[in-house]
């Protein structure tokens, strides 16, 4: 199955770390590296990466990953990174004619959530958005720079980082059908180019259904605060019995490099 993965974003709260957030080192990998073989494990073969600032350099790395791994990776650039995520998405729509999966280049999963979500049935025109309901209890998310949601009957009815009324966090993991594309498209023409604008065109129609993460963890890696809470929650799966192939090759830190 086909994912589109996000990495045009300029991550300035992480500049300290490196001048392209894509490659920026977690535990010995890059948040590229790491996000592509997390979802390559959960079952994702052909990847479509839309690059913006630095591109150059993002896209260098994603050959020799490319090469170095035997993984298709399709580069897509995007010059007008600045505007809101929803261009990166549209950047894509002439090469994905088929349901996809969506996801952020600096969020950190539990790969069980791509392989639960994979299950879902998805009908022509939807989109299905990972939702993360433990707002009281969840410490892995940044409260105030996480997008929210509004969720009634496994539906949307509403999204944004400043909405008033919510219930839910956006996890930034979807699964989408190629309506995303002109839900896209008439948000941007509305004056709005965001991705959670699309969404709320769909929301609006009954077509943005929610998915529950439950208890699987999940990270927006977005400042100093936040690469801190990832390295612990990674580290902690080390001190599991069972390991699977994730855990021993992604999160398993040995002078700064991967071993495998």
């Amino acid at each position: 199955m086909k994912c589109l993965i996000i990495a045009a974003g300029r991550g300035s709260t992480l500049s300290s770390r490196g001048d392209s957030k894509p490659l920026i080192s977690l535990l010995g990998v890059s948040l590229i590296e790491r996000l592509i073989l997390t979802a390559q494990e959960s079952g994702l073969t052909d990847f479509y990466v839309v690059t913006g600032y630095n591109g150059e350099k993002v896209r260098d790395y994603l050959d020799r990953l490319s090469q170095g791994r035997n993984i298709h990776i399709t580069r897509i650039t995007n010059e007008e990174w600045e505007k809101g995520n929803g261009i990166s998405v549209l950047k894509a729509k002439g090469l994905l004619h088929e349901n996809f999966f969506l996801l952020m280049t600096d969020h950190i999963f539990d790969q069980s959530i791509l392989v639960n979500l994979k299950h879902e049935r998805l009908t022509d025109g939807e989109v299905i958005l990972a939702v993360d309901y433990n707002l009281k209890t969840k410490r892995l998310a940044d409260g105030n720079d996480v997008t929210k949601a509004l969720v009634k009957d496994n539906r949307i009815s509403d999204i944004g980082k400043n909405i008033m009324r919510y219930n839910a966090y956006d996890a930034g993991i979807f699964l989408c059908s190629p309506a995303l594309f002109s839900a896209i498209e008439e948000s941007f023409h509305n004056g709005d180019s965001s991705l959670s604008g699309g969404i709320r065109v769909l929301a609006r129609k009954g077509k943005a259904k929610a998915f529950d993460i439950k208890d699987h963890y999940w990270i927006d890696v977005d400042d100093e605060k936040t690469f801190k809470r990832a390295e612990n929650r990674l580290l902690a799966t080390l001190k599991k019995t069972t390991d699977g192939p994730i855990s021993r090759y992604l999160n398993r830190p040995l002078s700064t490099r991967l071993i495998i």
